[in-house]
Order: C-alpha cells, then structure tokens, then sequence
C-alpha cells in the first residue's frame, strides 16, 4: 500500500478571500489604514510599490507581482529597477530612501535572525525616523498578508 500524496495541481482554488467575506473586508481596511499612514509620512507611492514588489519576489506570488508591478511603474519606477530588483544591493541604483524601505521589507518578510533583524531594522530606521519606518513595516506586515491569500487562494495573473 502506498501513501501516494494527490495531485492537487488540476483542483479548482478555493479562494480564501471569497470564503469569509468578513475577514476579507477586514485586510482591506487594514490596507486603507496603512495607505494612510504611507502618504501621512510623506512616503512616495514608487517607494511603497517597489517595496511591495521585492516582497511578492521572495514569497513568489505571481499574482502580487503582476499587480504590483503595473502599480509600480505607473508610480514612476522605471522598468530598470525592477529589472535589477532582486540584486539591488549590488545594482547601484537605488536612493537611499528606497534601499532603506528595501531592507524593511526584506526583513520583515524573511525575518532572519534577532542579530541581523534588529540591525537591519534599527538602521532603516534610523535613517527613515519613526513615522515613516512604522508606515514602511506596516506596508511589509500587510504585503505579506496579501501574498499568503494569494498563494493559498491560487490567484492567477489575469490576462
């Protein structure tokens, strides 16, 4: 007898934000609020969108990516650096802005050890200030929210 795992490659998605209405309004707030926050800190849209897409790269969500892709170009961000993005230490392209909000949501989406998560995440700080490290994490906190539904909800990229 074998343990044979199924195929579940052919099933038909079940969509966790059509599942419970409630809970999926409740994300949306919460993205309302957070888009609040990054406008009240002075938070460029590019910035936030480039960020949203670094986090959709690493928890590879096709879906996120494609979305917030279209969101961060008609932001401004040239196809350049989102070209290079996932070098982007390396690229030399980035301001000092973006490279900060790039290290918050590296380390808010990987969460590499206390050592290296608290330096990352003092320095962003440090060079962000408060309100705009807050804004910049919660945009992380809530990126990273939507990938996850995304990615058990099997959301395609639309054509």
């Amino acid at each position: 007898m074998t343990n044979a795992v199924p195929d579940l490659t052919d099933e038909p998605s079940f969509y966790l934000d059509k599942s419970d209405p409630a809970a999926w309004k409740a994300l949306n707030g919460l993205t309302l609020a957070v888009r609040k926050a990054t406008d009240d800190a002075g938070l460029p849209r590019a910035v936030v969108e480039l960020a949203s897409v670094r986090i959709s790269q690493i928890n590879g969500c096709a879906y996120c990516l494609d979305l917030h892709g279209r969101l961060a170009v008609e932001a401004g961000v040239p196809e350049r650096k989102l070209h290079v993005l996932p070098a982007w230490r390396e690229a030399g392209l980035f301001t000092v802005l973006e490279r900060a909000a790039l290290d918050v949501a590296e380390a808010v989406t990987l969460l590499p050890d206390d050592e290296e998560r608290l330096n990352t995440l003092a320095k962003a700080r440090a060079e962000l200030g408060d309100a705009r490290f807050s804004a910049l994490t919660w945009a992380a906190v809530t990126m990273n929210a939507f990938n996850r539904v995304s990615i058990v909800s099997r959301h395609k990229v639309q054509p």
